[in-house]
């Protein structure tokens, strides 16, 4: 029997087989066909290939040395600014969280304001999030007196101190010997923070330089026996060379990435860039669904060059999302702009769903899941130019006649496609296979079939 996974916005149902209006949320639904927003609009139903079912998975994680309860974490940020924020999270159900990045005494830190700024989808859903926000307010004693009591009262969470300090080994050194005296169960290297910082000459300009990475995590891993864990930076040509020189440093894992610099948008009515402190704005770091492809790029860079755990971090809003970081190489997630957008409530979903998935794909942990899509990750020269994909419309009552897929064949494809009476045509003589066909369907109508090149 055939798994088909239905997905509405709010959440995804599995059925063996799906039945019509399984699930139900407000004026969204799910159908065999498909499933429908406000709008009446079908979106795609996705296929789970056949798999021998596993009796209640596991969601144990293991992350180098440590073991987590599921694989999903709170990534350094704003969600984690304060120990009640981080003990709400524990009795949500997080796995662990990343402490928001605690500095030396001497390092100021004063916040803009605005200094968020976003880009949304025309239903007002989030695409990306900048964000000008520098490093945690409160004074290393806070942490450290906090840090034992949040272990205390979840013993079984990772609580993770991420820390940053100057291009003086000795200042990083007395500052993981400190969160590691507190209680903390590893340690977190920011050397990638992108705005701010690096004016300073920390954050994304030591992590920019493989040799000063090498040499300020040797001296963070012998001043400490807990695990530690260099955060990388995106900014850069090659993020290969940086996480070898985390490896020849000493580090246990890596965690990638840190949020992408970039100016989000500019007021077309005031000349403004965003978010505008004063009319004035900076380079920013984007987080957010729009980085997932970034963030999935350098995680399988990554863990295909080091021998080493890594923490997929970037653009993690749902338990699909973590899945994929997972098969890209990933041990576990880190989460925080979707926490700061829907709460630390989205984690009951993740944890919900992502069993049922195992389950249907007969895997007993995300463990099982580690690194599978990586021997499929090839160059472009060794990809076979015979394959071939047709598009077919599976579906005709879906099918609105709405043209979309006509006017993008007409104008960026081979005008392959046509409507005759209302009714779609595809003319398989013209067709090159480019998809563009079905990936510009808004209702799902379209399917791809796969054969070979004549």
């Amino acid at each position: 029997m055939t798994a088909y996974k239905i997905r509405c916005r709010i959440h995804t149902i599995f059925r063996h087989p799906v039945k019509a209006q399984d699930c139900r949320n407000g004026e969204r639904f799910c159908t065999d066909q498909g499933a429908t927003d406000q709008k009446n609009q079908y979106l795609p139903v996705y296929h789970v290939p056949d798999k021998t079912m596993t009796a209640d998975p596991s969601l144990v994680t293991t992350l180098g040395s440590l073991q987590l309860e599921n694989p999903f974490m709170l990534s350094s940020g704003p969600p984690t600014a304060s120990a009640g924020q981080i003990k709400r999270a524990f009795g949500a159900g997080w796995g662990g969280a990343v402490i928001k990045t605690i500095r030396p005494e001497g390092m100021v830190i004063e916040d803009l304001s605005p200094r968020f700024a976003t880009l949304k989808g025309d239903d007002g859903e989030l695409l990306g999030f900048e964000n000008i926000e520098l490093l945690s307010k409160k004074p290393v004693s806070y942490w450290t007196s906090q840090i034992p009591e949040i272990k205390e009262e979840y013993p079984g969470k990772v609580l993770i101190a991420s820390i940053m300090g100057t291009p003086d080994p000795e200042e990083w050194s007395a500052l993981a010997r400190q969160v590691e005296a507190a209680g903390a169960d590893a340690i977190e290297m920011n050397v990638s923070c992108p705005h701010g910082m690096p004016e300073q000459g920390v954050g994304a300009a030591i992590g920019q330089n493989p040799a000063l990475v090498r040499e300020l995590t040797r001296a963070v891993s012998e001043s400490v026996d807990i695990p530690v864990i260099v955060k990388l930076t995106p900014n850069v040509t090659d993020i290969v060379p940086v996480a070898r020189a985390a490896q020849a440093g000493g580090a246990d894992m890596i965690s990638a990435i840190n949020t992408i610099q970039c100016l989000t948008g500019i007021d077309i009515s005031s000349f403004d860039p965003l978010p505008s402190v004063g009319g004035f704005s900076t380079y920013g770091g984007y987080s957010g669904p729009a980085v997932k492809p970034v963030g999935l790029r350098f995680v399988s860079q990554i863990a295909s060059s080091v021998d080493l755990p890594v923490i997929g971090i970037g653009g993690v809003s749902r338990w699909e999302d973590a899945v994929e970081y997972i098969l890209a190489g990933a041990s576990a997630v880190q989460v925080c702009t979707a926490v700061m957008w829907h709460g630390t409530g989205i984690i009951r979903e993740m944890n919900s769903k992502l069993p049922e998935y195992l389950a249907l794909k007969g895997m007993s942990s995300p463990d099982a899941l580690r690194g599978l899509a990586l021997g499929k990750l090839k160059s472009h020269q060794s990809l076979d130019r015979k394959h071939r994909v047709t598009p077919a419309l599976v579906s005709p009552e879906a099918c609105t006649s709405c043209g979309r897929c006509v006017i993008a064949c007409r104008d960026g494809g081979y005008h392959a496609l046509s409507l005759h009476k209302g009714t779609l045509v595809i003319d398989t003589s013209r067709c090159d296979g480019c998809s563009l066909c079905y990936h510009v369907c808004p209702t799902g109508a379209i399917v791809l079939k796969e054969g070979e090149r004549h």
